[in-house]
């Protein structure tokens, strides 16, 4: 038997495991389960390659990006984010690659903020959270799946009402905020 958790604190065994679909994005798996209370069942589980989510603030303001979501079927605005489809050795180059391709973007300065595993409950999927400054336009190069993607900056604290309203609905793109604001309180305290 495997263990889901593969540590020593596990609750959960896995008994068997097959791949139910796969396609470029993703792969889904269905596990049957022996839980510790000796119940059996079964697990589906996403699996998709690491992502990466940028922070671009530059003179006060935020960039963010809003595109058609087509699981909600709304717009949504949040911070540039994805992933490559395949393994990556170094997340710093994602998120580099990502901010060029969505915003048109260079950051002379990217800080690692922290990893974020995105909706564990179903998706295993970490997201690598950075802080990207001293921002240059580059020129944008979206891929086919970004063709609707369009950009604004707004000021902090509209960017954190919008949070606040709902119109910033997006978990990454909250937690990433939380990330940095943790970070920039340390950053106080260490001066």
């Amino acid at each position: 038997m495997n263990s889901v958790s593969g540590g020593d604190d596990r609750s959960i065994l896995t008994l068997s495991s097959r791949e139910v679909y796969r396609n470029h994005w993703m792969r889904l798996r269905e596990d049957e389960i022996l839980r510790s209370n000796g119940q059996k069942g079964i697990y589906g589980v996403v699996e998709k390659d690491d992502a990466a989510i940028i922070l671009p603030i530059d003179k006060g303001r935020v960039w963010l990006v809003e595109q058609y979501r087509y699981t909600i079927e709304e717009r949504a605005l949040e911070l540039p984010q994805g992933a490559w489809e395949m393994a990556i050795k170094d997340p710093e180059e994602l998120a580099r690659g990502e901010l060029r391709e969505e915003l048109g973007l260079n950051a002379a300065k990217m800080i690692h903020l922290g990893t974020l595993w995105i909706a564990y409950g179903f998706t295993r999927q970490k997201q690598h959270v950075y802080l990207a400054t001293g921002l240059t336009l580059t020129g944008k190069d979206p891929d086919d799946e970004e063709h609707d993607l369009t950009h604004r900056t707004v000021p902090v604290e509209e960017f954190e009402q919008m949070m606040l309203d709902g119109k910033v609905r997006d978990n990454c793109t909250v937690a990433a905020w939380g990330l940095y604001l943790m970070w920039k309180a340390r950053q106080k305290q260490e001066q």
